[in-house]
């Protein structure tokens, strides 16, 4: 199959173009690379560097699927430049969608965000529950969502609601709070825990990959939203799994931010896919890692600070 994958070179892009590329597929990477290139050359790969907003430069011909990853990620970011993040994670995705139909692309696979649904009350947020978003994030998220399922008559529409993902990529992230975390206390031998009751949905980034491998196994079988997040853990929880695996001090200080996120992957369980890694797994992978020292803590691998250096 020949697949593009827009933000193939970001944390998740990296590993699922490689699972791509080993599955037998062709691959095309389109990534405005911030963050850099960490994907291996091979003989089915071509990478293209790119800003998605212009998407009459984005290759779509003879192309059969999207996985469209490509987005400002997380608040802080967003933040930073509000109509940079509507411009990318909406505008442009509803232009590149169209451009995907134009070119009869068969499939369409969307990476939307867990953190639509807002705060919640309800122990399982599932899909059919409101989307109340907070942040300029969240909402391009939903937006972004309501756009490609208006055009689910023209072309397969997946989207996808991810947990916050967890564990190693050769192109890091350690603003995410289980990474974060295992990477405080391997460094300093300490946690700083902010507040600590606030629980977290969860993914190990593998388990993250193989949705997206699923959904495009499965096709026009399975269409629609779904959740993607397995384990619900506080804050203070994951320090605690933490330190079974790294002696470290947890440290507890006040937060002003005592929202909690769950999420229900009931739906997705129920479409066939089976989660395969834990957030245990994500905490050993990345203590190895940077045993191995192939991970240091470095403002590289923190999404704001890079994007505060960045002339936009």
């Amino acid at each position: 199959m020949k697949i593009l994958v827009l933000g193939g070179c970001g944390y998740i892009g990296t590993i699922l173009t490689e699972t791509l590329l080993g599955d037998g597929h062709h691959v095309t990477v389109v990534d405005i690379m911030w963050f850099g290139n960490f994907l291996k050359e091979h003989k089915n790969l071509r990478v293209i560097r790119e800003d998605v907003r212009n998407v009459e430069k984005i290759p779509m011909q003879a192309i059969d699927v999207v996985i469209h990853l490509a987005n400002v990620a997380n608040d802080p970011c967003s933040e930073l430049d509000s109509q940079l993040s509507w411009d990318v994670n909406v505008l442009a995705t509803m232009r590149l969608v169209e451009r995907a139909i134009s070119n009869k692309v068969k499939q369409f696979i969307y990476a939307s965000s867990g953190s639509v649904y807002g705060v919640k009350e309800e122990s399982d947020v599932t899909e059919e529950l409101s989307l109340v978003p907070i942040s300029d994030y969240n909402k391009t998220k939903m937006i972004s969502e309501r756009v490609l399922i208006s055009y689910r008559d023209k072309i397969l529409i997946q989207c996808v609601r991810p947990a916050t993902v967890c564990g190693y990529s050769p192109r890091m992230r350690l603003d995410l709070s289980v990474n974060m975390l295992t990477v405080q206390a391997l460094a300093n031998r300490k946690i700083t825990v902010l507040g600590g009751s606030q629980v977290r949905p969860n993914i190990h980034i593998k388990d993250m990959v193989a949705v997206y491998s699923y959904l495009l196994k499965m096709g026009d079988k399975i269409e629609g939203i779904y959740n993607a997040g397995f384990e619900n853990i506080s804050i203070l929880d994951i320090a605690k799994k933490i330190v079974t695996q790294v002696p470290a001090e947890i440290i507890i200080s006040e937060s002003n931010d005592p929202r909690s996120y769950r999420l229900c992957s009931d739906k997705l369980r129920a479409a066939g896919f089976r989660q395969k890694y834990s957030v245990d797994d994500a905490i050993k992978e990345l203590v190895n890692e940077f045993q191995a020292g192939h991970l240091k803590d470095e403002d590289r691998w923190y999404n704001i600070k890079t994007m505060k250096t960045l002339k936009l």
